[in-house]
């Protein structure tokens, strides 16, 4: 490694360093992630980071919890990021830990920005975003040369806290063959009636999956039509990833982590291999 190499990576004080912490699974973390976790004096975290992934930190370093949740108390995404300034100006290696990818939903660009307004130097660490990892990790893949040739990626609710006006639902339910979806749970009534109107078949498959590529992970598979009613009997509560589209039914031959528990895997779960043979 050359010295210049090495300077540009070092974790200087004085500095903050935006890292991704990826959907959960420690084992997900970038090698920079990781050691950035070892050396930081502050950790500025996120709801979304656990505590496995915290536990790597030395044992004089400052936590401190900035995470957000919709419908309760959080900080002010302002305060945040004045925070990181105000730990960056004392002399600190300040770590601002986020789940997933900063840059997905993460308002990493906005933390960012307010950096660069007050002349604080900084790094991006990129993170596994949980709309790839944590369907990977489900056993559906977000693109699939039978399935999709583009995937849309969206969030379920704006600044405000309600379903985005600004999305083209009409574009999205009938151009987007893969659809998935951040924060979008606490108003999936909407979303899913929205898509129904725009033209989306109710007989498309639609998969839930919560605490992604964790030991709590859950998934439910079910339909569009269907999907409010499954959802409410099910139980289940954020974080979520939400998929829909043809790529939830390949889940039948990919899901890896339920063929470690004995399930047995599909050959065909898109039913292709005739149509193959015939062509």
């Amino acid at each position: 490694m050359t010295s210049a190499s090495t300077n540009k990576d070092a974790f200087l004080p004085g500095t903050v360093w935006l890292v991704g912490a990826g959907p959960g699974d420690p084992g997900l973390l970038t090698l920079h992630a990781a050691r950035a976790i070892s050396e930081a004096d502050v950790i500025v975290y996120d709801a979304l980071v656990n505590d496995s992934i915290l536990s790597m930190a030395r044992d004089v370093v400052e936590l401190r919890f900035a995470g957000k949740r919709g419908g309760k108390p959080s900080p002010k995404q302002r305060d945040i990021s004045l925070t990181l300034v105000e730990y960056a100006r004392a002399g600190k290696k300040v770590l601002r830990l986020k789940g997933g990818d900063p840059f997905v939903f993460g308002r990493g660009g906005e933390e960012a920005l307010t950096l660069v307004e007050h002349g604080i130097a900084f790094r991006i660490v990129p993170g596994i975003s949980a709309g790839i990892g944590g369907l990977a990790y489900a056993g559906i893949p977000v693109t699939h040369r039978d399935v999709n040739h583009n995937v849309t990626f969206l969030t379920g609710h704006d600044a405000s806290g309600l379903v985005p006006d600004g999305v083209d639902w009409e574009s999205v339910a009938k151009g987007s063959p893969v659809i998935v979806m951040y924060m979008a749970m606490k108003h999936w009534d909407n979303i899913a009636a929205r898509l129904m109107a725009c033209g989306r078949d109710g007989s498309t498959p639609v998969a839930f999956v919560c605490d992604a590529t964790t030991d709590k992970q859950s998934v439910l598979e079910t339909t569009l039509a269907t999907s409010v009613a499954d959802l409410a009997e099910a139980g289940l509560k954020p974080p979520a990833i939400i998929v829909v589209g043809d790529a939830v039914r390949l889940r039948k031959g990919l899901d890896w982590r339920g063929a470690l528990d004995g399930k047995v895997l599909t050959v065909d779960p898109l039913q292709l291999r005739g149509q193959r043979d015939a062509g």
